[in-house]
């Protein structure tokens, strides 16, 4: 089965090469040599059209004259700045001063006479479990690698490595 479709696709490409060979030779193309065309005479490089549109406009057209770059006149607007006025709060009031600075002392003053966390925690009260954290580390995966970069740390190790490539990579 394989063989014969071998022969039918080497078939269609033999009928297909001769039928645009053919083509070509009617339509006085140049002549083809293995799917390559063979030049009679060597050929110039084409002018490209950019090439002939420089050439017509320069023979048109003078130079252009460059003008003077202009000097423009330097202005320093920060010099006739005026001083900022400060922001001053218009609806803050004496009573409402007061009032912030007593809030203030009242909670300097009890949280000086609160006990700290020091005085209220007891060492009896601590649970301590040994294990407890076990489900929240990871587990070390063992990878294969890691056992090769090992090797290759130690001479003994390099020694082994290098057999083994020449094992793996055979030239025969």
């Amino acid at each position: 089965m394989d063989n014969l479709q071998f022969w039918i696709w080497l078939i269609v490409i033999v009928v297909t090469f001769l039928a645009r060979n053919k083509k070509k030779q009617q339509t006085g193309g140049p002549p083809t040599f293995g799917g390559e065309e063979v030049l009679d005479k060597p050929t110039q490089k084409p002018v490209s059209f950019e090439d002939l549109l420089r050439e017509i406009q320069a023979s048109k057209a003078p130079a252009p004259v460059l003008a003077p770059a202009k000097q423009t006149d330097y202005v320093d607007y920060d010099d006739d700045l005026e001083e900022e006025a400060v922001a001053e709060r218009v609806d803050y009031s004496q009573r409402d001063r007061d009032r912030t600075f007593e809030t203030y002392e009242k909670a300097k003053q009890a949280a000086f006479n609160r006990p700290s966390l020091e005085e209220t925690m007891r060492v009896e009260d601590t649970v301590v479990k040994f294990g407890q954290f076990r489900s929240y580390q990871q587990e070390n995966e063992v990878v294969p690698a890691a056992a090769f970069v090992k090797d290759l740390q130690d001479p003994e190790g390099f020694k082994k490595a290098f057999i083994m490539s020449e094992i793996l990579n055979r030239k025969f």
